[in-house]
């Protein structure tokens, strides 16, 4: 029997992440109302879909943000990035030759392209040919290959990018601004705190920049002036949307990425301790810019669906999305130490915000009062999974 109850007891532990979200879930059912035909609106097949598809961009952003905790930072700098990568995106769809959007996406693209020849082709020869040898190959590698990136771009833009090169020039350009950002912690050794907030407020001043004063928001015609290609972004498949297709499919690479492979154990080592993980031999500062450049990327490609979802690109869209996906990995179980937590813990925390702020407008809350028990209910979840919650103390009772 004892075992029989350590056994039970093990489980909840092992799912306390979840019972947050299924007690959320049984509040929306109960707190619901009903349509005509008497049906529950919450519960309702549409209703969990569309929450699904509500949250998928803040939850591309937040499984970026678990590898950036787990690895005991922090990134501010995602709802810029995410900015830009919607700006960028409406930019290319709907306009021809070398504009401002053009440029950087272009230049972004040649960088990457660029760094990824030199570090293949230096690592590879370095044994053979010697370190000074291999590294000046890499370099002269590297430089033709983002001069092949800007050639194939270039005839491109003359006529219009379709939907998959604009993708990947604005994946491209999100990944050089989260590799900034980790060369800036790894090398200068700025707190990440510091670092990402000096990038948040450039890259959304960049984003102004390049979206330009004489038109601050750009709107998006599929089959006008953008491909029709792009309308399949907010289309669904057997009643589930592509946005949340595609966000849990960034959860599942994650995961797999945290649990199977190695990348994901240096990532909890060094989050767990960092000067333990340099004794250990780990290459601490690359993986620390690997971890940035993968938040910048997934926080671009919610840019990506941002503009597809609203079918606009402006450069302010992405204010304050930065707190609700760091809010959703701490709900989740993330410590914000370092080296604690799990993208499925993410999933939840996501989860979790998306079907609260779903009950609040079914239930015709006010959106000030939902803030305030948006704050409330973290603040809860956060201490009741910590064990912080304080024991209560009768008066005159046992101490």
């Amino acid at each position: 029997m004892a075992a029989r109850n350590g056994g039970a007891l093990a489980l909840m532990l092992s799912t306390k992440l979840y019972w947050g979200m299924l007690l959320v879930l049984a509040a929306g059912a109960l707190l619901s109302p009903v349509d005509s035909a008497g049906g529950n609106i919450f519960l309702s097949l549409p209703n969990l879909t569309d929450v699904l598809r509500q949250v998928s961009i803040t939850g591309i952003i937040a499984v970026g943000m678990t590898f950036v905790i787990l690895s005991g930072g922090i990134d501010l700098s995602v709802g810029s990035v995410m900015a830009l990568g919607c700006t960028l995106s409406a930019m290319l769809l709907t306009q021809d030759g070398w504009h401002r959007g053009a440029v950087l996406g272009s230049g972004a693209t040649a960088v990457v392209v660029g760094a990824a020849l030199y570090a293949a082709v230096s690592r590879l020869l370095v044994r053979g040919l010697g370190g000074l040898v291999a590294n000046g190959l890499g370099a002269g590698l590297g430089l033709l290959g983002a001069a092949g990136a800007l050639v194939w771009i270039g005839p491109a833009l003359t006529g219009g990018l379709d939907v998959i090169p604009t993708i990947a020039l604005v994946l491209c350009a999100g990944l050089v601004v989260g590799a900034i950002n980790g060369v800036v912690v790894a090398a200068a050794g700025l707190q990440p705190f510091i670092a990402t907030l000096a990038t948040m407020v450039a890259v959304l001043g960049a984003a102004r920049l390049t979206a330009g004063a004489e038109q601050s928001v750009y709107p998006i015609y599929t089959g006008a002036n953008a491909p029709a290609a792009f309308e399949l972004l907010r289309a669904s498949v057997l009643g589930v949307p592509v946005p949340g297709l595609i966000f849990l499919a960034v959860v599942a690479a994650a995961w797999l990425a945290l649990t199977h492979f190695r990348f994901g154990r240096e990532v909890y080592a060094i989050g767990g301790n960092e000067h333990a993980a340099r004794l250990a031999g780990l290459a601490v500062g690359r993986i620390k810019v690997a971890v940035y450049a993968l938040s910048g990327m997934l926080a671009a490609l919610a840019g990506v669906l941002y503009a597809a979802q609203y079918r606009q690109g402006k450069p302010d869209a992405g204010v304050g999305l930065e707190l609700d996906a760091i809010a959703a990995v701490v709900i989740g179980g993330a410590s914000l130490a370092g080296g604690k937590g799990s993208v499925l813990g993410a999933l939840a925390g996501v989860l979790i915000f998306g079907l609260l702020t779903n009950i609040f407008q079914l239930c015709n809350i006010d959106s000030n009062a939902q803030l305030v028990l948006k704050g409330a209910i973290i603040v809860a979840a956060v201490a009741l999974q910590q064990g912080r919650l304080p024991k209560l103390r009768i008066p005159g009772g046992s101490k």
